[in-house]
């Protein structure tokens, strides 16, 4: 059986090794960015590129997105040239970015109504990962729509989920992100005032480490704030956005969440601060200059 033509839209570093991993596994892309270089990359590669969304879209069976925020996808898909405009019948739609689910939903709806499928499958690991097709790849949707492109989802994650109907995926993801990024400030705060306090950062972690509080994202945490290593590879503009997204949604489903509310306000003004291209585990240099 031949494989689906692909058509991917968002080269960073996530979405390029994307594309290199299924160009090796035998698929045709057609691809989009306007990162020129990023484009020429697959080119080179054998993929093809066109100017318009609208244009990917008739020319693809499967269209992937690994775009920043639901507003780029919104845009990419609803614009006079986008993808709503050329889908046909039978294609479907893979949002792999993290996006707030009510707007997931409003897009699959309205795809739905011209017979295309939509999935959302926000990804974890990192683009090493991308690069090997080892990703974890948490995908909601209909559940025949997800069998339709599991083979090429199989080709793309080590861990392939579904979770249920359309927006569980981008749900989970903001879900995982909150709590992640919540135990990130939380930890990076208790380097911070450790040292503030005059106890050695690396005492304070030898001891937490041997209780319940240990997990991988204290050690991302004590990499940076005692060995100056970054080694999380998640920036505090991409962690601010997504607690953003989490207090909209929370907000959407009718209650609230005064912790989210905590460690976005951090990470905005870590933002505000211009460390938004740092790690987010740096968010410890701004606790260690906080003051009243």
């Amino acid at each position: 059986m031949s494989k689906p033509t692909i058509g991917f839209i968002g080269l960073g570093l996530m979405g390029g090794n994307m594309v290199e991993n299924l160009q090796n596994r035998g698929y045709e892309l057609v691809v989009m960015d306007l990162n020129k270089d990023a484009v020429a990359k697959c080119v080179e590669r054998g993929a093809k590129t066109v100017t318009t969304a609208k244009e990917l879209a008739t020319s693809a069976d499967i269209v992937m997105l690994c775009l920043t925020t639901s507003a780029i996808v919104e845009k990419v898909v609803y614009a006079d040239d986008g993808l709503l405009a050329g889908f046909k019948a039978g294609s479907v739609l893979i949002d792999f970015g993290t996006s707030i689910p009510a707007s997931t939903k409003k897009i699959g709806a309205d795809l739905a109504a011209k017979g295309v499928g939509m999935i959302d499958a926000p990804l974890g690991r990192t683009p090493a990962h991308a690069k090997d097709g080892l990703l974890n790849i948490m995908a909601a949707g209909d559940l025949e729509t997800f069998n339709k492109i599991k083979p090429v989802l199989d080709d793309q994650g080590e861990n392939v989920f579904h979770l249920g109907e359309l927006g569980a995926g981008h749900t989970t993801k903001l879900i995982n992100n909150f709590m992640g990024m919540t135990t990130v400030c939380a930890m990076s705060q208790a380097f911070a005032v450790a040292d503030r306090a005059g106890v050695d950062r690396q005492q304070l972690f030898d001891i937490m480490s041997t209780g319940p509080s240990n997990s991988p994202f204290m050690h991302f945490c004590k990499n940076y704030a005692v060995d100056n290593v970054s080694d999380l590879g998640f920036s505090i503009a991409n962690a601010n956005k997504d607690l953003g997204y989490f207090l909209q949604m929370v907000s959407d489903l009718g209650t609230e969440s005064k912790i989210a509310e905590g460690s976005s306000a951090n990470l905005q003004a870590a933002f505000d601060a211009g460390m938004g291209q740092g790690n987010v585990p740096e968010i410890f240099d701004y606790f260690k200059k906080l003051n009243k």
